[in-house]
């Protein structure tokens, strides 16, 4: 069975061990090290990486009590020097860590208590069984788990037996009876955990939530712990640098300049859409007195209108004539097909039935049909097409 380093000590990451095994699967290579401090999936942690001599380490499994580690071809030497990815290993402890002592937060303040537990690559999420927390709860929250990271609490793992268990003021039993674990932050809780940790509160650095939300009746926290953090802060300096620069203003004072902005764009927008509006209005009228007479179809090509517009232009027209139309727009290579109600016709089936032959797809109701082409020829060639058939 393969000796555990990591349960000795988690800042061990380099050593020299001998290959005891190795196991041919379909998935892969997989080999057992006399001792590994490889630390593998479990307790909500992802597994550690780095190499067995010079081979990448791609993913580390516990299978009864043994630890596989599967590499890409099998090593050409017993004796091997092994080495983690120590970035990947410390961010690991920092992230378990702060978890605990989030927890512990939760739980002493709102007598929340941890339900789940997910260590991902950006971030880190606990569920809590309350059903909702508010802005005030969190900023307390956070406030009073990074006091705890400042007293620098000692952080220590050790076995105990289940009589030994018995006497723990544990906040939840394991459901192992041997080789109970238990990680202990001074002053602040026993939990039983199988992770790997730092060695006191203040190696985790700093803890800053993200957000909440509301999970399965519970409630979802987001959080970073350490270089993630940081790494946070200074995303968001930076991008509120950004921002400062664009509106040429402080910080303190972007909020009110986009508000301003904002207010400023609906303006613009609103008087777009009256403009947009009368200009249709002229357009349908103009389409319809250089009507020839006995013209069964309005049709009209426009260079620069979208989809939506075709379809706004398509209303003004059937307003004002029983006449089907016909728009393309030259921008987006679609058309339109609309009526009044008043043409024996169903521009929906009308498309259905000829669409494809142009590479066309779309479709629609009796009155009103859209669709789109993948390049200007085959729009082009389907409304020469269509209005032949008017």
């Amino acid at each position: 069975m393969t000796k555990k380093l990591y349960y000795d000590s988690a800042y061990l990451n380099e050593w020299s061990t001998i290959i005891s095994g190795t196991v041919e699967r379909e998935d892969g290579i997989y080999v057992t090290l006399a001792e590994t401090a490889f630390y593998p999936h479990g307790g909500g942690q992802p597994c550690d990486t780095g190499y067995i001599g010079e081979l990448p380490v791609l993913d580390v499994v516990l299978e009864d009590n043994e630890v596989l580690h599967k590499v890409a071809q099998l090593p050409d030497r017993a004796e091997v020097n092994c080495r983690l990815d120590w970035s990947r290993r410390f961010d690991h402890m920092q992230q378990h860590s702060g978890q605990h002592l989030l927890s512990a937060v939760f739980r002493d303040l709102y007598q929340a208590l941890t339900l789940s537990f997910h260590l991902g690559s950006d971030y880190a999420t606990i569920d809590i069984g309350v059903p909702e927390l508010s802005a005030a709860q969190m900023a307390e929250a956070e406030q009073e788990v990074n006091r705890q990271i400042y007293l620098n609490r000692s952080i220590t793992s050790y076995f105990v037996t289940s009589e030994e268990m018995a006497r723990l003021p544990l906040v939840k039993l394991p459901k192992v009876t041997e080789d109970i674990r238990i990680v202990e932050i001074e002053g602040v809780e026993h939990n039983a955990c199988g992770g790997t940790h730092v060695a006191s509160t203040g190696a985790v650095g700093m803890i800053k939530l993200l957000r909440s939300e509301k999970q399965k009746g519970n409630t979802r926290i987001t959080f970073k712990c350490g270089s993630r953090a940081l790494d946070e802060f200074n995303d968001n300096v930076r991008i509120l640098g950004q921002l400062s620069a664009k509106f040429n203003t402080g910080k303190d004072e972007i909020i009110d300049r986009i508000e301003k902005w904002e207010h400023e764009q609906k303006l613009v927008q609103t008087e777009l859409a009256s403009l947009k509006e009368q200009n249709d209005i002229y357009l349908a009228r103009e389409l319809l007195s250089a009507l020839e007479p006995g013209s069964g179809l309005i049709t009209h090509i426009s260079d620069t209108r979208a989809l939506k517009d075709l379809q706004s232009l398509a209303a003004k027209l059937t307003a004002l004539t029983d006449l089907p139309v016909l728009l393309l727009s030259a921008a987006e290579n679609k058309a339109v097909l609309a009526h009044s109600g008043a043409a024996d016709l169903s521009c929906g089936a009308f498309f259905k039935a000829h669409l494809g032959e142009y590479q066309g797809k779309g479709g629609g109701s009796d009155k009103l049909a859209q669709a789109g082409f993948p390049v200007w020829q085959s729009a082009v060639a389907f409304y020469d097409f269509a209005q032949k058939q008017f």
